[in-house]
């Protein structure tokens, strides 16, 4: 009885404790203000400190800075664009950016494991046909759907991370979808970050939006309905994959 017990207990820690660290996360972030420290006024006023601490411990500021986008991430809070910025402007265009999408995708794979593993059961049988009709289309073309979703960047990131896991599709093409396919939303923010000292002492403001700028968002559409050709290639010609 005593191991019956014990395995209810697991079972139920297992099942719910993934909701209740995220409830304790998002609580801290509001409770202390935290968003107010990931933004452009604080790092304006403390740019120099920021500089030179990365200079002086840059193997350390990397690690922390991928630890602190991987908690932001996980626990599905605002403020990626910014902190893709912060990096470019600490570690370069292309090591902020690599940076970026490691934190990234380590948070999206958590979130994506424990959606997975705590809500499944109870979201599917909830969901009603439609959403398995959906899960077939899916994981049957699950990395050319997760580039589109991941490249075109009219899709909340959280709910990116969030719609694979009830949809079946397995762990690796989300790593691999998500890491490919965030690199160049990336490395947009991460080159205005590269500008970030000359914006500041001109005393403008950073363009969090500058993404759906036309010479940012076109390029990314496009390269978002070329991941889908591969899907229409298949319906076009459904003989030659069943051949």
């Amino acid at each position: 009885m005593k191991f019956v017990s014990d395995s209810k207990w697991v079972r139920t820690i297992s099942r719910f404790g993934p909701l209740i660290a995220l409830f304790l996360g998002l609580s801290l972030y509001f409770l202390f203000d935290l968003s107010s420290y990931l933004s452009f006024p604080v790092i304006k006023s403390h740019h120099l400190q920021l500089v030179e601490h990365v200079n002086n411990n840059r193997v350390f500021s990397a690690v922390v800075y991928v630890i602190s986008y991987t908690a932001l991430v996980s626990f599905s809070l605002p403020g990626g664009a910014m902190m893709t910025i912060l990096g470019g402007y600490l570690f370069g265009p292309m090591a902020g950016a690599l940076l970026a999408v490691i934190g990234a995708t380590l948070g999206a794979n958590i979130i994506f494991l424990a959606a997975r593993h705590a809500f499944s059961d109870w979201f599917l049988p909830r969901a009603g046909s439609a959403i398995f009709k959906m899960r077939e289309g899916f994981k049957a073309n699950a990395l050319s759907y997760l580039f589109f979703l991941r490249l075109v960047p009219i899709f909340p990131f959280f709910l990116v991370n969030l719609a694979p896991a009830f949809l079946g599709v397995k762990f690796s093409t989300y790593l691999m979808g998500t890491f490919i396919g965030i690199m160049p939303g990336t490395l947009i923010y991460a080159f205005v970050g590269d500008g970030l000292g000359a914006i500041i002492k001109v005393d403008a403001n950073v363009d969090l939006d500058i993404i759906f700028a036309p010479r940012f968002l076109f390029p990314l559409i496009g390269l978002g309905v070329l991941a889908l050709v591969p899907i229409i290639w298949r319906r076009k010609n459904p003989e030659v994959i069943r051949h």
